[in-house]
């Protein structure tokens, strides 16, 4: 589309703004789909230093990514501008955990749960969290429990790995509506964000906003220096592990867990971010300011 629409605008003589999501080839690399100096890879880099030499400027959605389009457009003087997705806030906020149904419903309201809520695919660590859910389920005093609420090409992987294993600690639910976000994403002490290697300044998983919106801690996979990971540092709102690491996910969980006062003004911190930095209005108003001067 982006193509596209360059064609159609230089054809016109307008001008077009390029919104970048995820990072072409980088996330296919990232996947595994293509080799660094492969072929793919070298024609979408051609493809795209033709995209950017013609836009007007382009429009990133984390600072990790304006990083990788600085480079990617070195020499092109492109203006970069960051502009973060948003929460939900109008549908989605903090509610008793004690009041949750489907915490209810599960038998986990005396457990530490972790919510995996969204699309488990090939940008996504999922193996951490397994080999790390393996070593917890043969610890009888573990209280942890992880709940996988989605599809993707990974969730065969995850029901196969839990089966083969007899984890205990595993919960999988289907996709659930939009409508009910409010429920399923309270329904944990902390959710997680994860991603697999080389996908700093690739993209920017959009679930991160409505977590922060439900108050909840967040739990994140990622490489240091992340737009995940600097989201988390900013307001100190979770804890971030290293994709491929589950001794270090370990670690982070038992961070999270060992003080539950910590935990609650993780939560609370994380409100008071979604509200003051990614509601709708803000990237409304960053979007009339970088589209209309």
């Amino acid at each position: 589309m982006p193509f596209i629409v360059a064609v159609a605008a230089i054809f016109r003589g307008a001008a077009y703004t390029l919104l970048v999501h995820d990072n072409y080839p980088e996330i296919l690399i990232a996947a595994g789909k293509a080799r660094p100096n492969g072929l793919i890879a070298r024609f979408l880099g051609f493809c795209n230093r033709w995209l950017y030499k013609h836009t007007s400027g382009i429009i990133a959605v984390g600072r990790d990514m304006h990083e990788l389009l600085s480079r990617k457009t070195l020499g092109l003087d492109t203006p970069i501008t960051v502009i973060p997705n948003w929460a939900e806030l109008e549908t989605v906020e903090p509610r008793p955990r004690s009041e949750n149904a489907l915490l209810r419903e599960l038998g986990l309201l005396d457990r530490f749960v972790l919510l995996y809520a969204g699309n488990m695919g090939y940008p996504n660590d999922i193996d951490t969290i397994l080999s790390a859910a393996k070593a917890l389920d043969a610890d009888p005093a573990s209280q942890f429990h992880f709940v996988f609420l989605g599809t993707g090409v990974k969730l065969p992987f995850v029901k196969k790995f839990a089966a083969e294993n007899a984890l205990s600690n595993i919960t999988l639910l289907e996709p659930r509506p939009r409508s009910e976000q409010i429920v399923f994403l309270n329904a944990c002490d902390a959710a997680i964000v994860s991603l697999v290697p080389q996908m700093k300044g690739v993209s920017m998983p959009s679930r991160t906003y409505n977590i922060l919106a439900a108050g909840k801690p967040i739990l994140a996979i990622s490489e240091q220096g992340s737009e995940v990971d600097l989201v988390i540092s900013d307001d100190d709102v979770g804890v971030n592990c290293e994709p491929g690491d589950p001794r270090g996910l370990l670690t982070a969980l038992e961070r999270l867990a060992s003080d539950k006062d910590k935990l609650a003004e993780m939560g609370k911190r994380a409100r008071i971010a979604a509200i003051e930095k990614y509601s709708i209005e803000t990237a409304l108003s960053a979007y009339r300011r970088t589209l209309l001067g």
